[in-house]
């Protein structure tokens, strides 16, 4: 399981889909996720609503990720090396995009009407 959410101002987030394509693109490559696994949030924000250093520009994103314990680290620096490529073909550089990954036990994540560590999922965690 991965969940992603993403924040930035109202205009950075358009085209979604184009964002979203970009975001599971990586998360499939990068973790061996499946294609119609695809969980994302849009928080769109008013400039007043988004305060941010002035090295950045109006097109500052933050993507937090939530996902299941255990990637291993070359999976996760790969994910954020695709996600910094797949932004800057969207035109937001590096110094716009701020990446966080969380990670929590699957016995954490309730799905489908119980504890994720009780479901059989049809891809796999550890890679």
């Amino acid at each position: 399981m991965a969940q992603v959410k993403i924040y930035a101002l109202r205009q950075t987030l358009e085209p979604r889909e184009e964002i979203s394509n970009a975001i599971h693109a990586s998360v499939m490559t990068a973790l061996e996720y499946p294609a119609d696994k695809k969980f994302h949030r849009f928080f769109p924000l008013e400039p007043e609503d988004f305060v941010f250093s002035n090295d950045r520009s109006d097109k500052y994103t933050i993507l937090e990720i939530s996902m299941f314990e255990g990637r291993s680290v070359a999976a996760k620096k790969k994910l954020i090396a695709l996600l910094y490529q797949n932004f800057a073909a969207l035109g937001i550089s590096s110094n716009d995009l701020e990446i966080t990954i969380f990670e929590t036990p699957k016995h954490n994540w309730g799905i489908r009407g119980v504890p994720a560590d009780e479901l059989e999922l049809s891809y796999r965690v550890e890679v």
